[in-house]
């Protein structure tokens, strides 16, 4: 305390003492994270590859379909463009797929 301001901590005194209140509350903080598993964390490798081959999947059919209908409506041939493309782009998917499905884990 001071003289000139009697009752008051000085402001060294009080920025200590916030400062340890922050650490100790960020302290508290990530241990309940951990403790009630909230704490934010990396996606599992396995949930990481299931988003790639459903987009793989989904990919080759809508690109196949989309490239034999474009060709059907151009050069007036009715499904048969559309079905060509559409088992391609299944075939490339599965490819696809198969690859990811030989990755290493990290």
């Amino acid at each position: 305390m001071t003289v000139e301001d009697p009752g008051r901590d000085s402001e060294s005194m009080g920025d200590q003492r916030l400062t340890s209140l922050d650490e100790r509350l960020k302290a508290i903080q990530q241990a309940e994270q951990v403790r009630t598993g909230t704490a934010q964390k990396k996606p599992d490798k396995g949930y990481s590859q299931g988003n790639r081959v459903l987009t793989e999947l989904i990919a080759g059919l809508a690109g196949g379909g989309l490239l034999g209908w474009l060709f059907d409506s151009w050069l007036g041939t009715s499904p048969g463009f559309l079905l060509g493309f559409l088992f391609l782009g299944i075939g490339v998917a599965f490819r696809n797929i198969i690859r990811i499905s030989q990755e290493r884990p990290k």
